[in-house]
């Protein structure tokens, strides 16, 4: 996928923040769990909020390619700052491609400069994956002028302390049968009857927090539902998450990067018995390994990023980059570990922080259990064969 000289800049105006600004400082957010307000506003400033917001409502309007190149280049920095703009990305698409117009006039200028930051709230308590066992649901309400009373909570909600608009997927038709046609994607703006929780505390994804949202009777006007017409936010949903497991992808192939970038540099600098530990074949072929592991990470990426921007159903493809580039992640931040020896295991190094920060890939955004299944069934429902 090539990318216009204007995204081109877009991506190395990201590489040069990420090491002049995030790099630097990220050991002030990260240990102590802050949230790095500084870097979230410059964020705003430099247009990240915007990226899939079209030109005309004042976004950047980027391709999915130049998405996720910008996305991994974030993550490379720090993947929490990758993860702020995570589902905030996926609402700005569900509002742009499904959202009525005066849905899109109404959110996406301020989502554009960041003033109006969203989150989607998909995963519930004791739930987890099995979204068709959602219990949260709206039921209407008149009071609400037409509208929407809604029950129930989520849980690992990222960016939920600092949303403005959350996008909730719940039940609107309790009676439906299979359970997703009575399911819809509500625009809720935080008000009474909604609590959010304290931070969950985290083994990695540190700064930004991940919170749970509880519903309690929570009204919402009629022209909350995604597009107007309640019952067809299931379909919407899957859609966005397509372009959410590009970007969770993305984030493992930055991760990956800079595991690998440290782990090259430290295998210069570190001598063992008189020469550079690299030219040692056990070290040599972890750094082969780990570079070939990112390499193809990022192209099985930017081939499903291509599928959205043709326009075409990419479950397969973004399910096969999340799995690959997760699990992949994960691997390649355990060998810089291994190529830094003992000090890989000391806060001293980053090293560290990416093996935290890795396996929140492969849980995240559907487990990879939940990947092999997705990608097993649009295998056959591809390649179907006739059964005499």
């Amino acid at each position: 996928m090539t990318l216009t000289d204007d995204e081109t800049q877009m991506v190395a105006l990201t590489a040069e923040f990420v090491d002049e600004r995030v790099r630097p400082r990220v050991r002030e957010f990260e240990a102590d769990d802050v949230y790095p307000a500084e870097l979230i506003d410059e964020m705003k400033t430099l247009g990240f909020f915007g990226l899939l917001v079209p030109a005309e409502h004042g976004g950047v309007d980027v391709s999915a390619a130049c998405f996720a190149r910008v996305t991994e280049e974030l993550a490379r920095g720090w993947m929490s700052l990758a993860g702020a703009i995570g589902g905030h990305s996926v609402i700005t698409y569900l509002i742009k491609t499904f959202g009525t117009p005066g849905q899109r006039a109404k959110y996406l200028p301020a989502m554009a400069d960041g003033s109006v930051r969203a989150t989607m709230a998909l995963t519930e308590p004791g739930g987890g994956s099995d979204l068709q066992a959602m219990r949260t649901h709206a039921v209407p309400d008149d009071s609400a002028g037409s509208g929407w009373s809604i029950t129930g909570s989520k849980t690992w909600i990222s960016n939920a302390a600092h949303s403005g608009l959350i996008g909730l997927l719940c039940v609107t038709d309790r009676a439906a049968s299979p359970a997703h046609r009575g399911m819809s994607v509500l625009l809720v703006e935080p008000g009474d009857g909604l609590t959010v929780s304290p931070k969950l505390p985290k083994l990695g994804y540190r700064g930004v927090e991940a919170c749970e949202l509880v519903f309690d009777a929570m009204s919402v006007p009629g022209d909350a539902v995604l597009g107007g017409t309640p019952h067809e936010g299931w379909a919407q949903m899957m859609r966005g998450l397509e372009v959410g497991r590009v970007q969770v992808a993305a984030r493992a192939v930055g991760v990956g990067q800079a595991a690998l970038d440290d782990a090259v540099k430290y295998a210069q600098e570190r001598e063992s018995f008189g020469k550079p530990i690299w030219q040692h074949q056990s070290v040599g072929n972890l750094l082969a390994d780990m570079a070939t592991k990112v390499r193809a990470a990022r192209l099985l990426t930017l081939d499903a990023a291509e599928k959205l921007d043709a326009g075409e159903r990419a479950d397969l493809e973004a399910g096969m980059a999340k799995l690959f580039a997760s699990e992949a992640a994960m691997q390649v931040a355990l060998d810089a570990i291994r190529v830094h020896g003992g000090y890989g295991y000391s806060k001293e190094y980053d090293v560290e922080r990416y093996f935290r920060d890795a396996p929140l890939m492969i849980v995240g955004e559907g487990t990879n259990e939940i990947q092999r299944t997705v990608i097993a069934a649009q295998l056959i429902a591809r390649n179907r064969i006739r059964l005499s």
